[in-house]
C-alpha cells in the first residue's frame, strides 16, 4: 500500500504503530512488510512482545496519537511518509531513514542538490564567517543548504544560504531549540522547509541529536565539516555521510585549535581537504554516486524477508551479549533462514530486549 493511497485510518495506524515503544525505523519496516499495512501489525505488536518474553504490551494509546496529531496542525506542520512521491530520495537511501517526519515549508528544496554543512557550537568567529560565505556562495551555484540549527556553524551555514536551506531540528515540529534561533527557526519554516522526526512537543535530549544527525547526512549528497572537535557530534555527522557513500570534505585548521582537530582528523581519515566554495561545487556537480573520500564503512540492507522456519526469541537471545555482532553472523551460528533470525529479532526488540547499532549490528539491550 502506497501513501499516495493511504486512507485516513492507515496514516493514523502508522504513527501509532512508530510511537509504540520499542519501535524504530527497521522494526516499523518489516512489520509493514510482513503484515502489509500498520492497522494489522499494530494489532500483532501485543502477541509478537509476548513471544520475546514481554508480557502485557500495549501499543500507544489511540488518544496519545490523536493529541498529536492536533499539535502538529496547530503547528502548521503535515506529516511525510516514507513511501510518498515527494519523499526525499536521498533521504530514502538511507539505512534506518526515517518512516515519518513532520515538516514546515517547501519541501521542493529537499529534493534539489543538498549540500549538508556542520560544525562547532563554540565556533570561532573566523569560522563562523567562513561558514556563512561558504553557504551564500554554494547556494548562488544552485545548492540547498542543509544543517542543524545549532548555534554557531550550524546557525551561519543557514543564514548565508537563506532562503535556500533546510533546517532538520531534534526537537518536535513545534519547539525552538536553541532558543536563541526561535526566530531563525520560524523564518526557515515559513520561507525554506523544517523537519522533524519527533512527535510534536517533544524537549529535545541527547540521545536525539545523533538521529537529527542521520537525516542532515542522508539528505545531502555531500557534508562538508567548517571546525569541529574530535568528539563531536559534526563528525557524527560526517561519518553517517561516508557510511551512506556520500561525498564527505572538511576545511582543513590550525593544528593548535582544538576546534581544528574534528576537521584534520578527517583529512586523515579520507575526506576531501577543501578551501573554497569551488572546490565543494567540483566535487558535489554531478555527483554520481562514486565519492572521493573514503570515509565509510560496508552498507547494510535492512530489508526484511518472509520467515521460512519458527526461531524461538529466547533461542537468539542465549547467543547474544551486550557487544554489538553482525545480523549474517547470528545466521551462520544458528543455521537457520535470515528470515527467521530477523522475526525473532524483531520480537527481542519489541520486547525492548535488543538494540540495534550501525552497519546492521544487534546487541541485548
Amino acid at each position: 500500500m502506497t501513501a499516495e493511497k493511504l486512507s485516513q485510518e492507515e496514516a493514523f495506524a502508522r504513527i501509532q504503530l512508530l510511537r509504540s515503544a520499542n519501535i524504530g525505523p527497521v522494526s516499523y519496516a518489516q512489520l509493514l512488510g510482513r503484515f502489509g499495512n500498520a492497522r494489522d501489525a499494530v494489532d500483532a505488536l501485543p502477541d509478537l512482545a509476548a513471544r520475546g518474553a514481554k508480557r502485557n504490551y500495549k501499543a500507544a494509546p489511540r488518544e496519545r496519537i490523536e493529541r498529536e496529531v492536533q499539535a502538529a496542525r496547530k503547528a502548521g506542520a503535515r506529516y511525510l511518509f516514507h513511501d510518498q512521491p515527494d519523499y526525499p530520495a536521498n533521504l530514502a537511501a538511507m539505512d534506518g531513514a526515517p518512516p515519518i517526519v513532520t515538516m514546515r515549508g517547501d519541501l521542493s528544496l529537499a529534493s534539489r542538490p543538498c549540500v549538508a554543512m556542520v560544525g562547532a557550537r563554540n565556533a570561532s568567529a573566523a569560522a563562523v564567517k567562513l561558514a556563512r560565505d561558504f553557504a551564500r556562495e554554494l547556494a548562488a551555484e544552485g545548492f540547498v543548504v542543509v544543517s542543524g540549527l545549532a548555534k554557531g556553524i550550524d546557525g551561519a551555514s543557514h543564514e548565508g544560504a537563506f532562503p535556500h536551506t533546510v533546517g532538520v531540528i531534534a526537537s518536535g515540529i513545534d519547539i525552538a531549540y536553541p532558543a536563541q534561533h526561535a526566530k531563525l527557526q520560524e523564518r526557515i519554516a515559513s520561507d525554506a522547509l523544517l523537519i522533524a522526526e519527533e512527535p510534536p512537543g517533544t524537549e529535545p535530549r541527547g540521545q536525539q541529536f545523533p538521529k537529527r544527525n542521520r537525516i542532515i547526512a542522508g539528505l545531502a549528497v555531500g557534508t562538508l565539516v567548517v571546525e569541529a572537535a574530535p568528539k563531536s557530534g559534526s563528525l557524527i555527522t560526517a561519518r553517517l555521510a561516508g557510511e551512506a557513500g556520500r561525498e564527505v570534505m572538511a576545511i582543513p585548521g590550525h593544528p593548535a585549535d582544538a576546534r581544528s582537530h574534528g576537521c584534520n582528523q578527517l583529512i586523515r581519515e579520507g575526506a576531501v581537504l577543501v578551501q573554497t566554495p569551488q572546490d565543494v561545487v567540483e566535487l558535489l556537480s554531478g555527483f554520481d554516486g562514486q565519492p572521493r573520500s573514503s570515509v565509510r564503512e560496508a552498507a547494510y540492507n535492512y530489508a526484511f524477508s518472509e520467515a521460512n522456519e519458527d526461531l524461538p526469541a529466547d533461542d537468539i537471545a542465549t547467543i547474544l551479549s551486550s557487544a554489538p555482532v553482525a545480523v549474517d553472523e547470528l545466521v551462520r551460528q544458528t543455521g537457520t533462514t535470515p528470515g527467521a533470525v530477523q522475526m525473532a529479532l524483531l520480537e527481542l526488540e519489541i520486547a525492548g530486549r535488543l538494540e540495534r547499532h550501525a552497519g546492521g549490528r544487534v546487541s541485548l539491550a
